[in-house]
């Protein structure tokens, strides 16, 4: 390969997704490497100003979570997109798919059902019923279509010899599909041409989807039934993807002190009385849903809601109590889940996990635990997760600790090596850790897989952790059409 850009690019022993070798790119990445080279330092670097400069007017930022000012900053996101071929995306399309349908009816047959996968043994009552997002103000209520998860976003890494695995489920407020949408329009002002020379599938048509799907579960009886989305406010720190995703299905942006419930019916207060709701699109946390029917403290909630959703007079997305389906306890039955439901071997294998409420697994993580990856059952955004081989004594010791005191609060998994990307660093393309957040929508009986997702990348060499409150970045993610050719 000519000197250029990627001249002295070197993948280092971890599976990169866009070369074989050094100076060896993969099929489906060769002509993007030609156009970046073709752009050059200068111009790329530019671009990069264009980039931010767009970001910043928009709005698109971010909080880091050790920013003891609380600045806002600006996204992340790496002109280096990365690429999935269309054969390799419809497996995992076709995985994404099994697991969230097995994940919807898991969560009917514990909150709406007879329980018979608890019944029959396949998940253990108590890893259910312990969990933290386990709710019980949900038993009994119904959701139109068993549509619990109607909007889901499922983490994949590939290890080292490029294989997808599921490393996390998330069906309760999944966040990030902004940065998508967001991610594919920047590229598309900025690398017009290299976007244009490649048959790229859209994402663009995700708002249609999700505005589909909300309609899907309105209560019965009105032929354009009113959607709002619920945020807890401005200061929250995805008050961005909040705002965004109401101009994406054209719905109000409501806080809790908006709405009003009476005789167990919601109601939108506006400029001419109140207007009855259907949909809530929430981006609130259970606890904070109700003060009535859940946190008697909370001052973002809407008094009465859990009535009125147990009544069938208004309905939620994403359900109350999905908890109970992403914590990363239940997370490592999924796939006995997936054969018991539908019959099928997984599509997706998960990432190997020790469950240490189990004496014998726990005792056999806790002597390999300088070899594994140990996390809370209940953390998000990669808070409380230990790395074994890169932690120190005194880390370890700590959460021997916090395992031995509480082994249900806690799993350990094998450390994946995750694969890698070119990633422009000062300018310069590093390879840099990566995963992928795709997202799923269920409409009725219908699962949609938006192409693609939030690649998520980690800025910092030789970090695994790719969360944006944590310090990483993102990338527009191209699935190709056929070849990709133009």
């Amino acid at each position: 390969m000519a000197q250029g850009v990627f001249h002295d690019y070197e993948p280092d022993g971890f599976f990169d997704e866009a070369f074989v070798a050094p100076g060896r790119p993969r099929p489906h990445y060769e002509r993007l490497i030609r156009f970046i080279d073709q752009l050059g330092d200068d111009e790329l670097a530019r671009r990069a100003r264009l980039r931010d400069a767009s970001f910043r007017t928009k709005g698109i930022t971010f909080t880091l979570a050790d920013d003891a000012d609380g600045l806002e900053r600006t996204f992340p996101m790496d002109l280096l997109p990365r690429i999935i071929p269309g054969e390799e995306w419809a497996g995992v399309e076709a995985g994404l798919a099994q697991r969230v349908r097995t994940l919807n009816k898991f969560l009917d047959d514990v909150y709406a059902g007879e329980q018979a996968a608890i019944r029959d043994g396949i998940v253990p009552r108590h890893v259910v019923t312990s969990s933290d997002g386990f709710a019980r103000e949900a038993m009994g209520i119904h959701v139109p279509h068993g549509a619990r998860c109607l909007v889901a976003g499922i983490d994949l890494v590939r290890d080292a010899e490029g294989t997808y695995r599921v490393l996390e489920d998330n069906v309760r407020n999944p966040s990030g599909i902004s940065y998508v949408l967001e991610n594919r329009a920047a590229v598309a002002r900025i690398l017009p041409r290299v976007l244009g020379a490649f048959a790229v599938r859209r994402v663009d048509d995700y708002g249609p989807l999700l505005l589909s799907a909300l309609r899907a579960i309105a209560p019965a009886g009105g032929a354009r039934p009113r959607i709002v989305v619920l945020t807890p406010g401005p200061f929250n720190s995805a008050y961005f993807e909040h705002v965004f995703a109401a101009r994406q299905l054209g719905a109000e942006l409501v806080e809790g002190r908006d709405l009003v419930v009476d005789d167990h019916v919601v109601y939108m207060r506006t400029t001419n009385g109140l207007e009855r709701v259907d949909v809530i699109y929430r981006r609130i946390d259970d606890r904070y849903l109700d003060p009535v029917g859940f946190h008697s403290q909370t001052m973002i909630g809407v008094s009465g809601l859990l009535a009125a959703v147990r009544a069938g007079n208004v309905a939620l997305a994403n359900a109350i109590g999905n908890g109970a389906a992403d914590d990363k306890l239940v997370y490592a039955f999924v796939p006995d889940l997936i054969r018991y439901y539908l019959g099928e071997e997984p599509i997706l294998p998960n990432v190997p996990t020790y469950l240490l409420w189990n004496p014998d697994q726990r005792a056999e993580a806790l002597a390999r635990l300088d070899q594994l990856v140990v996390k809370p059952v209940s953390g998000a955004g990669g808070y409380g997760v230990v790395i074994g081989p890169r932690a120190t004594d005194a880390e370890l010791a700590a959460v021997r600790a916090q395992i031995e005191a509480d082994p249900r609060g806690w799993i350990a998994q094998e450390v994946v090596a995750l694969s890698r990307h070119p990633t422009l660093v000062d300018g310069v393309p590093r390879p840099r850790h990566v995963d992928l957040r795709p997202f799923v929508i269920t409409r009725g009986d219908d699962i949609e897989v938006i192409p693609g997702g939030l690649t998520r990348v980690a800025l910092q060499e030789g970090s695994l952790i790719v969360n944006s409150s944590q310090g990483g970045g993102s990338k527009d993610t191209w699935v190709l059409l056929g070849d990709g050719a133009r």
